[in-house]
């Protein structure tokens, strides 16, 4: 049995980190080599030094929404309101803090010029239907490791220089580190550039209950891969160049794609779908050859993904190594280069 125990690890508090770097790429890069069992240190501009001309860099150009609004109830009580994403019309799902707010209770926004009654559990229906203006009400949803709230850098530090598709709850955070110079860097070294979009949900958040993991439930997520990027991977299988995820959002979308990609050619048609997909130790990758990915919190899905890529003892070894060295960790933390899939 495969136990949640088995991917717990040790953090100080203080290796969390609480800010972005001003310059993107200046953070540090660890380098694991899952066939030859090294790890290495550098810095994240040296990531052109592993990518080789004809590789695949996958990006995930989902958009960050503002989605934490406040308001109050009629009591003056204080509301938090976490929106999930529009459901029709002016109704959307959400989670509501503090739970004693009931249904038919009313949550008035902006001095009353928008109302939202809680229409069932996890669901409030506005007064209006603009989405502008009720995400205009929003900010950045940090996660609650960064204890503090989300300031005006965020609205441009949380979003990837490449998003371009609003719906995400949570940022692709492998992908925060890219800068433009480097992605044309990138490019003009030969490199290939694709992106596909999956809306970073509240899959992300839900943690792992059962002592057994495989006996966790994954939230269905929607993703969309262009045929662009499913005719950049074939090509880049042809020519035997590596195909590298950047983020777990990127790969899990590849991965759930792997029959259209590798077994049946693809129509000239953006391929869509949702995935329930759950990578843990003993997955068989099929698409991806190396991804680029952060520092992940213990017994959660993401870190379980990585020791699958890695190796559970190398990537034990590699966390290891990061806290030793000081790495700064999770969402606006260092990066991780994997190479080598199993």
């Amino acid at each position: 049995m495969l136990k949640l125990s088995d991917f717990d690890y040790y953090l100080p508090r203080e290796l969390i980190a609480q800010y972005p770097l001003r310059q993107r790429d200046n953070c540090r890069l660890m380098v694991v080599d899952r066939k030859r069992g090294t790890i290495e240190h550098r810095s994240f501009r040296d990531i052109v030094n592993y990518l080789n001309r004809d590789d695949l860099l996958v990006l995930n150009d989902t958009k960050v929404l503002p989605c934490r609004i406040f308001g109050r109830r009629v009591s003056g009580a204080k509301v938090e309101v976490f929106l999930l994403g529009r459901k029709d019309g002016a109704r959307y799902k959400a989670l509501i803090k503090p739970t004693r707010v009931k249904v038919g209770d009313e949550i008035i926004f902006d001095s009353g010029t928008i109302k939202a009654k809680v229409s069932a559990r996890n669901e409030i229906i506005f007064n209006v239907q603009d989405e502008a203006r009720i995400y205009g009400l929003g900010r950045m949803p940090l996660p609650p490791y960064i204890k503090r709230e989300a300031e005006e850098e965020d609205n441009v530090y949380y979003q990837t220089v490449y998003a371009a598709k609003e719906g995400a709850v949570a940022s692709p955070t492998a992908g925060l580190h890219f800068t433009e110079d480097l992605l044309k860097e990138i490019e003009s070294s030969g490199v290939a550039i694709s992106r596909i979009t999956l809306h970073v949900g509240i899959a992300t958040f839900k943690p792992v209950k059962s002592e057994d993991i495989t006996c966790h439930d994954m939230e269905e997520e929607e993703y969309e891969i262009s045929f662009g990027c499913l005719r950049d991977i074939r090509r880049a299988k042809q020519k035997n160049a590596k195909v590298i995820a950047v983020g777990t959002t990127s790969l899990r979308a590849l991965e759930s794609a792997s029959k259209i990609i590798n077994d049946c050619p693809p129509a000239e048609a953006d391929y869509r779908s949702m995935t329930r997909l759950f990578i843990y130790p003993g997955y068989e990758f099929k698409t991806v050859d190396c991804i680029l990915t952060n520092f992940h919190l213990p017994k959660t899905t993401l870190f379980m993904l990585v020791s699958a890529f890695a190796g559970t003892d190398l990537i034990k070894r590699a966390y290891q190594e990061a806290v030793e060295n000081k790495y700064r960790f999770y969402s606006y933390g260092d990066a991780m280069l994997i190479l080598s899939r199993p």
